[in-house]
């Protein structure tokens, strides 16, 4: 890559090659997260957008709608989604909020190689005829892919000795 592009704080890496340039997998969109946010005003973390009072709906294709057999409202999931306006090409990031970079795997930025993010929400209303879900916050931007749901299992998605650290 040549020349340093444009916003890239002081102490940050860039890789010396796309990593588009082989592509290892292929992934599929069920659907699509429909939000509030846009740049500029997206909270931080599910926490931050919990604060804000403010809901999302999350749309399925109509051909997947079947999958949302056997949740229920109030019920937590988890929401694996694509962050497609994130930059890919830092390897290490200076947050705002940090006088030090990091290592992009040592941050929950959305900017990394693999732009994936995960939430733990709650279902607040459910169509599964539609293929349509609401749920009680999320932050990502308005229309953000999504790429899977799953159902949260505390017992299983937290390691017990978590408070060990």
């Amino acid at each position: 890559m040549s020349g340093a592009p444009p916003n890239v704080r002081d102490g940050e890496t860039l890789l010396d090659f796309d990593p588009l340039d082989q592509v290892d997998a292929q992934l599929r969109f069920i659907g699509r997260i429909r939000t509030p946010w846009s740049r500029g005003n997206c909270p931080k973390n599910v926490t931050r957008a919990r604060e804000t009072g403010q809901g999302a709906t999350v749309e399925l294709d109509p051909a997947f709608a079947g999958g949302l057999t056997g949740l229920k409202v109030g019920q937590g999931i988890l929401l694996f989604y694509w962050m497609h306006q994130a930059r890919r090409d830092l390897i290490t990031q200076r947050p705002r909020h940090l006088d030090h970079a990091r290592g992009s795997f040592a941050l929950r930025s959305p900017n990394r190689v693999n732009p994936v993010s995960l939430a733990a929400v709650r279902i607040t209303a459910l169509d599964l005829d539609k293929g349509v879900l609401e749920i009680d916050a999320i932050d990502c931007f308005d229309g953000t892919p999504l790429i899977d749901i799953k159902p949260s299992a505390p017992a299983v998605d937290v390691p017990q000795d978590i408070g060990a650290n």
